[in-house]
């Protein structure tokens, strides 16, 4: 049966784990913390505990950053400042911010440094 909370974890690929750490903790303003994981080596996320989700970037040679397929949603305070740093620090705008219907707040979507398309969530 599936859990209520239905992502347990994810993982966005990287070629250059160096550079999409930086990226990332750049956009977000945070620090990610790199552990090895068998022939991985992730940057790992901050999160608030169980039963918080979170995710990492992951170096693996069977992984790969792609623009299709799922899309991972970070969910920010404000989308737009976010935005406007992946641009700034080598992503790209793949979807601007969007309103969503009925007041469930604001998306859009970038491309990393790794060539991943991104998305991010906020309520304002």
């Amino acid at each position: 049966m599936l859990n209520a909370t239905v992502p347990a974890w994810f993982e966005i690929p990287t070629v250059d784990l160096d550079r999409a750490q930086t990226f990332y903790e750049r956009i977000l303003g945070v620090a990610l913390k790199r552990e090895p994981m068998g022939e991985s080596e992730l940057a790992v996320f901050p999160y608030g505990g169980r039963p918080h989700v979170s995710g990492a970037l992951i170096r693996h040679e069977e992984c790969s950053p792609a623009v299709q397929g799922s899309v991972v949603y970070l969910s920010v305070e404000d989308l737009r400042p976010v935005l406007q740093r992946a641009q700034e620090y080598g992503g790209d705008t793949l979807v601007p911010c969007t309103a969503l219907p009925g007041d469930m707040g604001y998306f859009a979507q970038f491309r990393d440094t790794e060539g991943n398309r991104v998305g991010l969530w906020s309520a304002v």
